[in-house]
């Protein structure tokens, strides 16, 4: 097995929901910080949601980040298993940066 730290990184330039993260084929990845910062001084909401096949699931629903801020949306780690996908969807465009620190494990 090998273990790869890496960061997703994120500028969130549109409105619709954007890959921040696919788990690649035969690796599971453990996240550890997902940090959202807003650049634009009015602050935005962004939604965070975890793709399997056809489901998707909601992990954070409309949470705030305040006007020139930095929100962490995790307070444990979150396990993402072989083909999963983490999206954020911001509700206004080129307000909001995303950077999440995660283990691959091969």
């Amino acid at each position: 097995m090998a273990n790869n730290y890496k960061n997703a990184l994120l500028d969130v330039t549109t409105t619709d929901a954007t890959t921040l993260y696919t788990t690649p084929t035969a690796t599971s990845a453990i996240f550890r910080s997902i940090l959202v910062s807003d650049d634009s001084g009015s602050g935005d909401t962004i939604t965070l949601t975890l793709t399997n096949g056809a489901n998707v699931f909601s992990i954070y629903k409309t949470k705030t980040v305040g006007a020139n801020g930095t929100e962490e949306l995790l307070t444990q780690p979150l396990v993402l298993e072989e083909d999963q996908i983490l999206k954020v969807t911001a509700a206004t465009a080129n307000r909001l940066h995303v950077v999440g620190s995660l283990l691959e494990i091969t």
